[in-house]
Order: structure tokens, then C-alpha cells, then sequence
């Protein structure tokens, strides 16, 4: 079985926190637990550490189920199980795709684990492309969400299927209401870890600023303060879908090299905008509170309230999307000339940008690659960094992150470097098949 320091070696990180340990501990014992801790601790890793020593490799059947309430958090969970190099096959089941294809995928794959939103996995059961009858942990990551969202019915009904568990691990980042009562059908006793801090949300690495803005627009004020922090990796977060595609375009004209993010695009367009943030492409992203949970991208150095959530809860969850981990972060709160900071936020001094601070924006490190093939044309990362380097006359330190979908490839490149590449592989094939590679598309 894969040692707890060959895990951290893997991941990066130095050490275990106490949160992750107690859960270790706790996870070794049947019955249940509920576990919060503040966004960006590590919850994902906590769970998923006891869960490798309780599941059988070697057996092809369904062992554990993770119930999440966004496809976002379902795609990242497992990639942080694939990251583990732990020996288990998994798959993230979500709503917005066929499910016929997830269907063959999970003939083809025989998960042990699974990364599932409440309908897909309901769906899946119903259709028995899925066999509970094996499933001895189940988990439920960010389960105040879920019950937020409406999925109450939906969870009832996918529970209840699993008659042979003997562990139920429960997680959330805000304190739990309570435990849904058909919860107490699966395990009876649960043990609560509480490592939140009421006060200051759990996050002591956090520091928090007002903007004032002079006019009730904010746009003007937000530039400037986006070329006051010099381009370091920062999520606008405002109230409506509309409010995105405004500030996101807002920004595009001033030159900001910003991505849109909201439940109101197609997912290929999320998942690109996702790209071109998490590799360093683009320098902003707005968006809605779709992102303000599940998103693990540790680069983030600041958080923008460019509309300030009436909701304790959600503001919380936003200012987890920085200072992940034992990193730092910023957030800011802009203010119009009539608004003030709701009660739970404190008093926070209102400080006014520097007369000299213009909107001057940074343009990022990279830029992104496109390259039309994937996954079923047998493209892997190792042979899209090989034709980068020996077709496009990049070195290793040139490329960043590489991803490979279904029929499309990504990788990110040092822009002073783009134009240069691009030409020289115009007329290049890649593993002997020619396709469009181009910078990608907004």
C-alpha cells in the first residue's frame, strides 16, 4: 500500500496538518463522522487518505462513493486521487454530458471509486451501470451544498441504495445545521471534528481590505485595483450571470486578459476559461459563486467581492478560493459611496486606491495552445511536449501545464515564445496526424 510520506512527496507538501491527521484517525473507525474545516484546508486530501487504506486495488467492483454538489468539484476530487498515484481506478460522474458515454467509460474503466453529483449517480443506479452492492464507505464532500441546492430527495434516494456500508463521512467548510435525518439509516453514530473557527472563518493566512470606489460603478475602481496587484492570479466575484459577461468584457476592452466563468455557459467554454486561469494564461477570472466552491487552483493570491454576498456562508466559501493550503492571500471588498459592509464581515477600515494608480493592466506569463486531438487519437502530455519542444523549437522550461480532453489538447507556453512556435509547427504533424494548432480562441 502507497506510505503517507510517499503521498506528500508526490503532492508537494511538507507535511500533514492536524485537521488531515484527526481525520486519518477517525477514518480507521466504522461509524460516521462529520468533519468541517475552512475552504482550502485540505479537506479533499483528509479524506481521501484513510479512504486508500479501506479499498482492495486488486477487487473490479465499486468500493466507495463521494456524493459532491458541482461537476467541478466531482472532476477535481479525482484528479486529486489520480495525483496520488495510488493504484485505484476512478471516474467523475456529472450531469451536462451523455450519459451513455459515461456509460461505456465506466465498462471500460471498473471504477473502484466514484466522484458523482446526486442525479447523475441516481441515474446511473436506476440504468444499474452502476452495482452498489460492494460499496462499504460512502462520502459526502461539502454536504451543507448539497442540501443548499436542493438535493435532499435526490441524496435520500441514492443513500438508502447502499445497504452495506459501514462508514459515512460527512464534510463541510460552515458550521453543519444538522444531519439529514435518512442519514441515520446508514450509520447511526456520528463523531464531529470541528476545525472551524467562528470568528474569523478559519483562516488566520487571510488579509481582508475595503476598497472604497467614488462612483457607484465599481468598473473604474476595480481596474485600478487589478493593476495595483501587477497581475498576480485574482477571482472577481460578482452577485448574476449578466454582472460577469459586464465586468468580463469591461475588462477585455481595457486590455485585462480575463476569463468569464457562470452556470450560464456551455461547460466546453467553462472548462476553457478554467484552462486558461489554472495555467497561468489569464491573470483574472470573474465569475459567479459557481466558482466560490470545489475549485482548487493554489496560484489564486486574491479574491475580489466586486459584489459582496448578503450570505456569511458564501462569503467564506469565496475567500477560500486563495491562501490554500499554507499559502497567504488578499480580499478585497469594494464598496460603493452608499454601501456598507454587512455585520459579519467586521469593521474593516475603507481605504481609497492612489491617485497615481491607473488601469494599466499585466499581461500573464503564458498563453494557451490548441491542438485538435485527444485522448482517442492516443494523444498523451508526453507526446504533445515532445512536438512542442522538437517541432515548435520550445525548451522543457518553456511549457507549462499540458491537458489532454477527448478530441482537443491544451498546453500552455511562454508568450514572448508563442508566435515563434506556432510558425514553425504550422505544417508539422503530430504523431504522424495533421490537425489544427493554433493560439486558443476567446
Amino acid at each position: 500500500m502507497i506510505q503517507k510520506e510517499d503521498i506528500l512527496r508526490t503532492l508537494g507538501f511538507d507535511a500533514f496538518t492536524p485537521m488531515q491527521e484527526a481525520m486519518g484517525e477517525a477514518g480507521s473507525a466504522e461509524g460516521g463522522t462529520v468533519l468541517l474545516s475552512p475552504t482550502g484546508s485540505g479537506k479533499t486530501l483528509a479524506y481521501l487518505l484513510p479512504l486508500l487504506g479501506l479499498l482492495d486495488a486488486d477487487k473490479d467492483v465499486l468500493q466507495a462513493v463521494v456524493i459532491v454538489p458541482t461537476r467541478e468539484l466531482a472532476i477535481q476530487s479525482a484528479e486529486v486521487l489520480t495525483r496520488m498515484k495510488s493504484g485505484l481506478r476512478s471516474m467523475s460522474l456529472y450531469g451536462g454530458r451523455p450519459a451513455m458515454e459515461e456509460h461505456r467509460k465506466l465498462r471500460e474503466v471498473m471504477p473502484q471509486i466514484v466522484f458523482s453529483t446526486p442525479g447523475r449517480l441516481n441515474d446511473h443506479l436506476d440504468k444499474e451501470n452502476l452495482e452498489g452492492c460492494g460499496v462499504e464507505l460512502l462520502v459526502i464532500d461539502e454536504f451543507d451544498k448539497c442540501l443548499e441546492l436542493g438535493f435532499q430527495d435526490e441524496m435520500e434516494r441514492a443513500v438508502t441504495r447502499f445497504r452495506r456500508v459501514r462508514r459515512c463521512w460527512l464534510l463541510s467548510a460552515t458550521q453543519a445545521e444538522s444531519i439529514p435525518a435518512f442519514m441515520g439509516k446508514i450509520v447511526r453514530h456520528y463523531e464531529t471534528l470541528n476545525f472551524l473557527d467562528e470568528n474569523t472563518g478559519g483562516n488566520e493566512r487571510l488579509r481582508v481590505e475595503q476598497v472604497c470606489s467614488p462612483q457607484k460603478d465599481k468598473l473604474e475602481t476595480l481596474g485600478r485595483l487589478l493593476s495595483m496587484l501587477q497581475g498576480a492570479p485574482t477571482i472577481v466575484f460578482v452577485a448574476h450571470r449578466e454582472s460577469v459577461e459586464r465586468v468580463g468584457n469591461w475588462l477585455r476592452q481595457k486590455g485585462f486578459y480575463a476569463e468569464m466563468y457562470h452556470g450560464g455557459m456551455e461547460q466546453v467554454d467553462r472548462e476553457r476559461a478554467l484552462y486558461k486561469y489554472r495555467s497561468g494564461s489569464a491573470n483574472v477570472m470573474g465569475s459567479t459563486d459557481l466558482a466560490a466552491r470545489g475549485l482548487d487552483i493554489p496560484e489564486t493570491r486574491a479574491i475580489v467581492h466586486y459584489h459582496i454576498p448578503s450570505k456569511q456562508e458564501e462569503y467564506i466559501h469565496r475567500n477560500g478560493r486563495t491562501a490554500r493550503w499554507e499559502a497567504t492571500g488578499t480580499i478585497y471588498l469594494i464598496t460603493g459611496p452608499e454601501e456598507a459592509l454587512p455585520e459579519y464581515v467586521g469593521d474593516i477600515p475603507c481605504a481609497e486606491l492612489h491617485e497615481q494608480i491607473i488601469a494599466k493592466p499585466k499581461a500573464p506569463r503564458y498563453a494557451t495552445i490548441y491542438i485538435g486531438r485527444g485522448k482517442r487519437d492516443k494523444l498523451s502530455k508526453g507526446d504533445v511536449l515532445g512536438f512542442l519542444c522538437k517541432k515548435g523549437g520550445l525548451k522543457a522550461d518553456d511549457i507549462g501545464r499540458i491537458d489532454i480532453g477527448p478530441s482537443y489538447a491544451y498546453a500552455s507556453v511562454v508568450r514572448t515564445k508563442l508566435r515563434g512556435a506556432l510558425q514553425q509547427m504550422g505544417n508539422e504533424k503530430i504523431k504522424g496526424m495533421r490537425t489544427l494548432i493554433e493560439e486558443m480562441r476567446r
